[in-house]
Parts: C-alpha cells; sequence; structure tokens
C-alpha cells in the first residue's frame, strides 16, 4: 500500500515540476540553501508557494518526495515501509522533501532520526508551531529556516513584466498605471492563485480561509467549541489594525475565561492566519498588559469574508505594510511593535534592533489635509523624543516630500516605493 501511494505522489511531483512558475529565488540564494547539511525549512501559510518554491529549489536534483497533506499516507504511514519504498522509487535520491509535515504526528522524532542517518532534507509546514515549539526543542541549531508568504507587490509587478526601480522617474501615465496595480494588490492580496487567477479571488480564498480553520485549528486542536473560534476569526477579520485585549474579546464573544480567549488566539496564529502587535514599552510587564492589533495574513482575506461596505483603504494600507516587514524578517515582539506615547497618540510600526529603536514608521494612505498632516507629524516626534528615534517615515499612497518639524525630518514616501525597495 506504502509503494503504491508514494508511487502515485511521484506523478504528483513530476507533473508539478513541468509546470511553470513565478521565480521566488535566485540561482545563488539556492546554490546556497542546498550546500548546508542543516534541515531546510520552508514555513508559511497553506497555499502561499511552500511547495513550489522547494520544487523550484530540488528541480535539477535527485529528490524524493513524500506530502503530508495526503489522508491516505497518514493512515498508512508506517517508517520502515516508507523507507524502503522511497530508495525503490527514487534509487540513489540525494535530498527527500516532506511536504506539510506537521500533519505526522510526532514528525520531529522522525524528522530527527532521518537527519542524525544522514539523509538531506527539505521540509515544508504551514505551521508556526514548527518553529517554536517543535523544533525548538528536538532539532535545536540543526535548520535553516525561509518564510514564505504570499506574493509582495515587487513580485506581483515583477510577474506583470513591470520594470521600475524606487529611483525610476514616472511619467504620469505610468505612474497611475503603478497606482492601479497597487490598488488592486491591496485590495486583492497576493495568494499566487488569486494573481493567476483573479476572476476566482473571493471564492477561493473564501474556501481557502475555511479549510485552514477546519484542518490547521479545529482538527489539529480537537476543538469543540466550533462556533467560538469562528466568532473569534470573523471578529479579528472585521477588527484588524485595531487594538484588542483578551477580556474585551471574552465580553464581546461570550467566551468562558481570558485563558480560553489567549489559547484561541494562539491557536489563530499557528497557522499564519492572523499575527499580534505588541505595544512597545521598556517594561516586559506594561508590554503583556497593553492591548495588542490584530493584522491579516493577506488583505485578500479581508475582501472575501469580512463584512466592511467599503474597502477602509487606511487600515488595508497598515495591513500591508505590517505584513511587508514580516517579509522584510522584522519579527512581532522582538524587533517590530507598535507604540502609543505619554500623551495618548499612536505610532503604527517601532523596528528596534537589539536595545535601539531603529525607526518610527506611520502609514497614512491621505495625508493631504493640514489638519491630518499635523496629527500624524505630531505623533512621530512626540515618539521620537521618548524613544530617542529620528529615523522618521511616514508611508502614503502617492505623496513624496520632506517635512522639518521641531529639529526634524520626516520623509513621506508612496508605498508603491517602499514596497519595491
Amino acid at each position: 500500500m506504502i509503494k503504491s501511494i508514494i508511487n502515485q505522489q511521484r506523478e504528483e511531483r513530476d507533473m508539478l515540476l513541468n509546470q511553470n512558475y513565478i521565480q521566488r529565488m535566485d540561482d545563488d540564494s539556492i546554490a546556497g540553501f542546498l550546500a548546508t547539511s542543516l534541515i531546510k525549512l520552508i514555513t508559511g501559510p497553506r497555499r502561499a508557494g511552500k511547495s513550489v518554491l522547494a520544487l523550484q529549489i530540488l528541480k535539477e536534483q535527485n529528490f524524493a518526495y513524500l506530502n503530508f497533506d495526503d489522508d491516505l499516507l497518514l493512515t498508512h504511514f508506517d517508517e520502515d515501509a516508507v523507507i524502503q519504498s522511497l530508495n525503490e522509487i527514487y534509487s540513489g535520491f540525494n535530498f527527500l522533501l516532506l511536504d506539510e509535515i506537521q500533519n505526522l504526528s510526532k514528525w520531529e522524532l522522525w524528522v530527527n532520526k532521518l537527519f542524525r542517518r544522514g539523509v538531506n532534507l527539505v521540509v515544508t509546514g504551514s505551521n508556526a508551531n514548527l518553529l517554536s515549539h517543535e523544533l525548538a526543542s528536538s532539532l535545536t541549531g540543526r535548520y535553516l529556516q525561509i518564510s514564505v508568504f504570499p506574493f509582495s507587490f515587487a513580485e506581483v509587478i515583477r510577474f506583470q513584466k513591470v520594470a521600475f526601480t524606487s529611483q525610476t522617474e514616472l511619467t504620469p501615465p505610468e505612474l497611475g498605471n503603478i497606482l492601479s496595480k497597487l490598488n488592486t494588490y491591496m485590495l486583492d492580496g497576493g495568494f499566487p492563485e488569486t494573481v493567476l487567477h483573479p476572476v476566482i479571488l473571493k471564492n477561493y480564498l473564501s474556501s481557502l480561509f475555511d479549510s485552514i480553520l477546519l484542518k490547521d485549528v479545529l482538527k489539529r486542536f480537537q476543538i469543540r467549541q466550533t462556533q467560538q473560534l469562528y466568532d473569534l476569526s470573523n471578529y479579528l477579520l472585521a477588527n484588524y489594525t485595531n487594538p484588542y485585549s483578551s477580556n474585551q474579546l471574552k465580553a464581546h464573544l461570550n467566551f468562558n475565561s481570558v485563558a480560553t480567549v489567549q489559547k484561541f488566539m494562539g491557536y489563530l496564529e499557528e497557522p499564519f492566519l492572523f499575527f499580534s502587535l505588541t505595544r512597545y514599552d521598556t517594561k516586559i510587564k506594561t508590554q503583556q498588559k497593553s492591548p495588542k492589533k490584530t493584522y491579516v495574513i493577506d488583505n485578500g482575506f479581508i475582501r472575501a469574508r469580512s463584512f466592511e461596505l467599503s474597502p477602509n483603504f487606511g487600515r488595508l494600507l497598515e495591513n500591508l505594510v505590517f505584513i511587508e516587514l514580516l517579509r522584510r524578517n522584522y519579527q512581532p515582539g522582538l524587533e517590530l511593535f507598535y507604540y502609543r506615547s505619554r500623551n495618548g497618540k499612536e505610532v503604527d510600526f517601532v523596528l528596534r534592533q537589539g536595545h535601539i529603536v531603529k525607526q518610527l514608521i506611520q502609514v497614512c494612505y491621505d495625508i493631504s489635509t493640514s489638519k491630518t498632516c499635523k496629527r500624524e507629524t505630531e505623533s512621530l516626534t512626540g515618539a521620537s523624543a521618548e524613544l530617542n528615534c529620528k529615523n522618521l517615515l511616514i508611508i502614503t499612497w502617492d505623496k513624496e516630500e520632506v517635512i522639518e518639524k521641531d529639529d526634524l525630518k520626516i520623509q513621506l514616501t508612496p508605498a508603491y516605493k517602499w514596497l519595491i525597495e
């Protein structure tokens, strides 16, 4: 039975290898990634392109393939039979690709065993727990990790063969074209299937959202309070970029306890659906007690599932910037925070390097009125004094200039330029 399953998966592998994909890593990066004997781990949300990236990395190699998003393989899994069949079907393979490994019970023990036997492993997974618990305890120092998110704006326009850099001087028609593409991206998000086939967006993303909830949360954690989980996910989708507290969620959604709210929030963050951003403070206790802000992995989910009557472009742009900061390897709670000054004014993002605050970022879709400009700049200058940071940035829709205020310079940069830096 195992041999038959692996043969079927080989046919699937070969079919996938013959398709054309958007290249997400250059040849030098691929060579460096494969050169190490460490476990090569690719994580990110479902359908963001982890498996495709793994296939792109391995396409020139002799590699074996196991897909654990296959109930037949999970049901009949037997270590010895699997190893025997792999060596029979993929004679002399140099790499073993284990796709969606989190679906296999106690997978980390098996992966550790393969690693000790010298098998060169590439592993994909749709669960943040891969890094935070199992790998940290079982495979400390033995893995190299790549995070895969839905396509960035830079990747989308490269796919659409639009060639320009942040230094390119655009004519008014060219600028209008770029802003039109950014508007579409801000509304639709960057999941590969929706970039390639926009017409399917709403149905596809709504089904994907349900699939993640069902497979990666409800089944994995054996949750019985199904309705409460859906209520919480819908609330977070409707209130993305807004602060929340566990007590507030408990009251709004009729949870039995704050502990249950916190547990469910953790469940929704594990499959990379939502992220929580901590308020910056030098005192850890204050950080822990302060409200957090929630963000969604892709703006397309907001369009497909939220109840907004019309798009809130300010919040959509802020969510877009947050996900791009994740792509740039800023980790929430370590290098990435939001801030509220002593006079109650908020700064959207604080970027920290070690113990030093590196940059303060505001996101403002429309800064054309003097009232809005005053509000945004005063928030930055106030936080600048309190956090001793003079690198101040406002990401706007299309406005670019430098504002001098209180001996500080505030850079206004259009989102399209910042996103392709």
